[in-house]
């Protein structure tokens, strides 16, 4: 196979990963015309909106990136067929949701929209391509890719790349810019596999010092993302299972963390204590891990990685449970203020937030739930509630009974007006800064706070009054 210089691009999905990389590949590849893809119309519409607030991702640094690229070398278009036709690499970045049916329901990664990606490359492809998989995809997934590709094309000849990302939302512009590596898996054994390899090495060169671009066997590629997905996880469970001990000894989690996380075997990294990891990629990673090795008989196995997750559920259902117990035991017809809904700062994603189990619970106690976000929209939090009903199929009937309580304000004040308790379930930096001695006064009272985040100034809090609960402290 010959890969001339690159000079066209498709990414077939418009979403968290595709759209910031392709931003990011445009930006430091102006010579490279780089084209982003999605069946979303109003998705489309969102990237190509003059007016850079309506983006449909919230991600710090990322309108300088498109105001810069976009329409330059960088489009967004609906016309998946010309993409595909007029690309040399195209970057496979569509959703692998945990399946919800069948075989492997609530663990297996749902592949359907990456076999489908498969057969309409296959079919429109006219010349030789690069295949990239750039969504999260369990291990031999690249196997099943080739395999639809060779047997169902025009004879065109496909090299298929492993290329996972390593983003943190909320950093992924910063993280694409500063990678800690680039991962790219493919055939180096064969001429034209390593080709591929040094097609897309050349892409990222451009801006990553080659030394941090990491070549290996497509299946070690795969396995190392969902690998590294379980390790970051692991530690915030484990340090979460201490936060419980702590509560109970009077031990400070937060400076067992720091005494732990200057040991350099262990490092300060994901040791932050609170209400749970959410994302779109920590659960679904190891869930999709525990699959395989279920599948593989490796039974040991999968019973540890499952636990990383009993725990992180552990930690949402116990918060739950906190609010209520303290708050006598009933929060039913009583105001809840939420302060914040993403699963995480500086992101609108909401995916596996800890808020939502957390509402959850609270609306099935009766409590009305009154939630502030600065980024995540009401339409989204009831979009993320009516999807865990359908989960849970005995709730269908009363989910709209439920879903009426729930009252998402513009205004932080308003929602904390009149609370009986104020939860922070996102570690967004302005709730630091709010008039806490106002929120107070307008508070019923005892007034309460659990800060899920351990952002807020506890000894602050107390001295004007509030009834503080913290993450692995134990506090009067």
């Amino acid at each position: 196979m010959n890969f001339p210089k690159i000079k066209q691009i498709t990414c077939i999905g418009a979403g968290y990963v595709g759209g910031p990389t392709m931003a990011v590949i445009a930006q430091k590849c102006p010579e490279i015309n780089v084209t982003v893809v999605d069946i979303n119309e109003a998705r489309i519409a969102a990237w190509n909106d003059e007016n850079l607030e309506n983006l449909p991702i919230y991600e710090p640094g990322l309108r300088s990136v498109i105001a810069e690229a976009r329409g330059r070398n960088l489009f967004f278009s609906t016309d998946i067929e010309s993409a595909i036709k007029n690309a040399q690499i195209i970057f496979i970045s569509v959703n692998t949701p945990t399946k919800t049916y069948g075989k492997g329901k609530g663990m297996a990664a749902d592949l359907k929209y990456i076999e489908l990606c498969a057969r309409q490359i296959a079919k429109v492809a006219t010349e030789d391509k690069i295949v990239v998989e750039k969504s999260t995809l369990p291990v031999k997934t690249a196997q099943a890719i080739k395999s639809i590709l060779d047997n169902v094309g025009n004879g065109v000849k496909f090299q298929i790349l492993s290329n996972p990302e390593f983003l943190a939302e909320g950093t992924a512009i910063n993280d694409l810019h500063f990678a800690d590596r680039v991962l790219i898996g493919g055939d180096y054994l064969t001429e034209d596999g390593k080709a591929a390899m040094n097609a897309l090495t050349e892409i990222y060169s451009h801006w990553i010092p080659k030394e941090k671009i990491i070549h290996t066997n497509v299946w070690s590629s795969e396995l190392s993302k969902l690998t590294a997905n379980a390790f970051l996880a692991q530690r915030v469970s484990s340090i979460n299972s201490i936060s419980v001990l702590c509560e109970e000894t009077g031990a400070d989690a937060e400076e067992v963390a720091k005494a732990i996380g200057s040991d350099s075997r262990i490092g300060d990294k994901f040791l932050k204590v609170s209400v749970g990891f959410g994302g779109s990629c920590f659960q679904k990673d190891i869930l999709n891990l525990v699959y395989i090795c279920r599948s593989l008989n490796l039974h040991d196995v999968a019973d540890y990685w499952e636990h990383v997750i009993k725990m992180n559920d552990h930690q949402k259902h116990r918060f739950a449970e906190k609010i209520i117990n303290t708050l006598y035991n009933t929060v039913s017809g009583k105001k809840i203020t939420f302060l914040g809904w993403a699963f995480k700062k500086d992101t609108n994603d909401t995916r596996e937030s800890a808020a939502i189990y957390v509402a959850w619970e609270l609306l099935m106690d009766n409590a009305e739930i009154h939630v502030f976000d600065p980024k995540v929209t009401k339409s989204q939090m009831i979009k993320d509630l009516n999807y865990l009903a359908e989960q849970n199929l005995e709730f269908l009937s009363i989910k709209d009974q439920l879903l009426s309580k729930l009252v998402v304000h513009t205004d932080p004040y308003a929602a904390m007006k009149e609370a009986h308790a104020i939860a922070v379930l996102t570690e967004w930096d302005e709730f630091r800064t709010y008039d806490w001695e106002r929120v107070y006064n307008n508070m019923i009272k005892p007034a309460f706070v659990f800060d899920g985040r351990n952002i807020l100034n506890a000894k602050q809090l107390f001295q004007l009054g509030f009834r503080v609960f913290q993450i692995g402290k134990k506090l009067n």
